[in-house]
């Protein structure tokens, strides 16, 4: 006896194709609005380079009293480690809706935010996987002598939640790595020399990331 199946009738949400995403663009919008404007489960991995929160106080000057181009820009500023954290919040839980259920993070950080930062993703439901340290070949002194030089930045790598099934390529990092397996502290040097983004001369980004870094992570 044959079974007959009752076929719905198709709604418009079925019909509608899937919206477009902006590929190949730079979107120069506030973050998470941008992110506010892109579908659900749409993007197979983010990048973020949040706002450090450096609280400086002063300018920072070299034993010549000469100034240090230091990161003082506006973005950067935050009245309170609240304030903060409620954007951290923000546009983690946008990056985490528009995440594939495969997806993953990649965060960076100085010791000034990257704990906070720590903290909200594990509080919105990411699974971190490692946490890594770039090592900078070529840090910028402690002018100052007054603490260590600061020669790294942390990342932290996270899946969308316990359960993705996250990508990892295991053998083109044991292909960049000498053929040795690779390690969770990376030997790369700062931006610098025609890597360097300017514009009229000075630099148009204070935090720009090398492009070795970004490769080996994407």
């Amino acid at each position: 006896m044959g079974v007959i199946e009752k076929i719905r009738p198709a709604t418009k949400a079925m019909l509608a194709p899937a919206p477009e995403l902006p590929r190949n663009q730079i979107l120069r919008m506030d973050c998470i609005e941008a992110m506010r404007s892109l579908p659900d489960c749409s993007i197979d991995m983010v990048f973020a380079d949040p706002p450090y929160n450096l609280q400086l106080g002063g300018d920072l000057l070299r034993p010549d009293n000469s100034k240090v181009s230091a990161v003082d820009d506006d973005w950067d500023k935050f009245a309170s480690f609240a304030i903060y954290d409620k954007f951290t919040r923000a546009w983690l839980a946008e990056a985490r809706r528009i995440l594939k259920p495969n997806g993953s993070l990649w965060v960076i950080g100085s010791y000034h935010n990257i704990f906070r930062v720590g903290t909200a993703v594990q509080d919105a439901g990411y699974w971190i996987l490692n946490d890594i340290v770039w090592r900078k070949s070529n840090p910028m002194p402690n002018f100052k002598g007054t603490r260590f030089t600061n020669a790294h930045e942390t990342l932290i790598w996270a899946s969308k939640s316990e359960k993705s099934k996250y990508t990892f390529n295991y053998r083109a990092m044991k292909t960049l790595n000498d053929e040795l397996q690779m390690r969770s502290d990376w030997l790369i040097p700062i931006c610098g020399g025609q890597e360097r983004l300017k514009r009229n001369g000075v630099k148009a980004h204070p935090t720009q990331k090398p492009e070795a870094l970004l490769y080996r992570i994407l």
